[in-house]
């Protein structure tokens, strides 16, 4: 989504522009498959379509059926599914019976997990913590419930209250590349000039490795 004006969508897959030197790249769903295959990967994401749940219905409803047309797909060319869990991901924006309709087909297709796609894109925080439950309701209390694109506290422990069990989000890497930490105090920016001479621990009296190994990291 971030790259949104760089790609182009149809129902063969997404067609990429580099941001550096303009080269195009596609991806399709047999294409992804065979990407994660080689990777290795323990969790593979079926390609869907995705688009802000802030997007006008009938863009949605478009993207919510072709992640599942996608998915069905992705099923076809993976080559590993004895080794590798194949997720499909939940569509629908903050429509319910979107997310009804897309969760039904998902689970008839009997996947290792199932992933809540689409959020933390500029809805409310009372559509995402109503979808989440909708579609956390609806996924089978067996298989591993993944929101996708989350990484605050708040959102994390909510989503974790309303059932799901996995999370991703760059939020905490991103954070990190900018020379920022958690704490139990609150975020730390390390580039301010009042650290520039401060080599003890992030957090004083926190057991954490970096926190523990502190002199080994300015080494």
């Amino acid at each position: 989504m971030s790259l949104d004006e760089l790609n182009k969508i149809d129902e063969t897959g997404v067609e990429f522009k580099s941001h550096i030197d303009g080269k195009t790249f596609e991806l399709t769903p047999e294409r992804s498959m065979e990407i994660q295959n080689v990777i290795g990967a323990d969790i593979m994401m079926a390609l869907d379509d995705v688009v802000p749940p802030t997007t006008g219905q009938a863009r949605v409803d478009e993207a919510m059926e072709r992640s599942i047309r996608w998915l069905d797909r992705c099923i076809v060319a993976h080559k590993r599914p004895d080794e590798q869990n194949l997720f499909g991901i939940v569509q629908g924006g903050v429509v319910p019976e979107l997310r009804v309709k897309c969760c039904t087909e998902m689970i008839k297709r009997d996947l290792p997990g199932y992933a809540i796609g689409g959020m933390a894109g500029g809805e409310s925080k009372e559509d995402f913590w109503k979808t989440v439950k909708l579609c956390c309701d609806l996924l089978p209390d067996d298989k591993p419930r993944y929101v996708m694109g989350i990484g605050y506290a708040e959102d994390l422990m909510i989503s974790s209250l309303l059932g799901a069990d996995m999370f991703d989000c760059v939020f905490a890497t991103r954070t990190a590349r900018f020379g920022s930490a958690f704490t139990k105090y609150g975020m730390i920016k390390l580039r301010k000039d009042q650290y520039c001479d401060d080599f003890g621990p992030i957090s004083e009296g926190c057991t954490c490795y970096t926190c523990q190994n502190y002199t080994r990291s300015y080494i």
